[in-house]
């Protein structure tokens, strides 16, 4: 006897399916919704957890095939959006209203190429669908306004009923708070530990952000008063380190590692950057000018995952300049796939961890 072609059948043939990285079923984690038979014709909202999935087309690669294998079925449509799930809620630090996620990406040391890879991971998640926002929390050395094309914003500052309000700037995507924004553009910050404290916490909770999918955190190199103030100050989904390959790099790179560890953050990985050079007139040639493998072998050491490795290129650090991501930029070039691949997999992680 035939199976009569229904909802509850085509939910049952489903069940199987999982989603590759939190290895569970689609239909267990409420993943396919609106399910509609018209004369064989078989259509269904897939929800991804993160617009960023790099796994999508094989996740509808495998429901079209278990749908397409019940008999009556002439066509399988499926619609695919996303639900970035919520990272877990801790009882000493307080949310940020409408934000999801959120998350720091720091460095050892300073030189490493932490901003250009915390734009481009913003910038890349925007891309994919996310809504993204960024806090520029290198008070002493804001450079991401420069590197969003936005050095020349001003964000508007109201009353409102718990004080000042700030209106954040916005461009390829990305909402973003920086000190930048405060402050003349040779104006030096000469503060001491309390005043940082003070301005990291008003860009946490005394900015419009809206609904938000990931709130990146650009941090200061080390690992002193604006980790401690953001570690201790709301939940966060995890923490990326930067680094090169360079030895001194490395080893600072697991200090900074360690201290997230050491506060209870989760480190979802380590970013190589500056993993070998690309000349521009030999673009088949590449060089380990800072030497090679640093990356992985300090993940391996420290059982974090390495997340990537970022050539470097003459257009990335233009684009920085310029304010236009590589991403945007030259979105085919080694470096910009590189930085796509990245944001994907930290968006990954962090879903898993919310759901596990």
């Amino acid at each position: 006897m035939l199976e009569t072609l229904d909802a509850s059948t085509v939910l049952e043939v489903l069940r199987p399916v999982q989603d590759p990285e939190l290895r569970k079923s689609l239909v267990e984690l409420n993943m396919i919704r609106n399910v509609a038979i018209d004369q064989g014709n078989v259509s269904f909202t897939l929800v991804l957890t993160t617009p960023a999935c790099p796994l999508r087309e094989f996740i509808v690669e495998d429901c079209q095939k278990a749908v397409r294998s019940l008999p009556g079925v002439q066509d399988v449509k499926v619609e695919v959006t996303a639900e970035t799930p919520k990272q877990k809620e801790l009882p000493d630090r307080a949310g940020i209203a409408g934000v999801k996620n959120i998350l720091a990406i720091s460095s050892g040391k300073g030189g490493v190429g932490k901003t250009t890879v915390s734009v481009n991971v913003a910038v890349a998640l925007a891309q994919a669908g996310a809504k993204v926002g960024m806090i520029d929390a290198d008070i002493y050395g804001p450079n991401v306004p420069m590197m969003l094309g936005l050095a020349d914003a001003k964000v508007m500052v109201r009353q409102g009923a718990q004080g000042e309000v700030l209106e954040p700037a916005f461009n390829h995507g990305v909402k973003l708070v920086s000190m930048g924004f405060l402050i003349d553009r040779d104006q030096p910050v000469v503060w001491r530990g309390p005043m940082l404290n003070g301005v990291i916490r008003q860009f946490l909770y005394q900015v419009e952000w809206g609904e938000l999918d990931y709130l990146i955190v650009d941090m200061p190199p080390g690992t002193g008063d604006a980790q401690l103030t953001l570690t201790q100050a709301v939940p966060m989904a995890g923490a990326i380190i930067v680094t090169t390959p360079q030895n001194v790099a490395l080893l600072d790179a697991r200090k900074g590692l360690k201290m997230f560890q050491q506060m209870g953050v989760a480190v979802l990985g380590i970013v190589e950057n500056m993993s070998y050079f690309i000349p521009p007139d030999m673009p088949d040639k590449q060089y380990d000018i800072f030497g090679s493998g640093g990356g992985e072998k300090t993940a391996q050491e420290l059982q974090v995952p390495l997340l990537g490795c970022v050539p470097l290129e003459i257009p990335l650090r233009e684009g920085g300049d310029r304010g236009v991501p590589i991403v945007v930029a030259e979105p085919d070039s080694a470096s910009a796939k590189a930085l796509k691949a990245i944001a994907e997999r930290i968006a990954g992680k962090v879903s898993i961890a919310a759901l596990t």
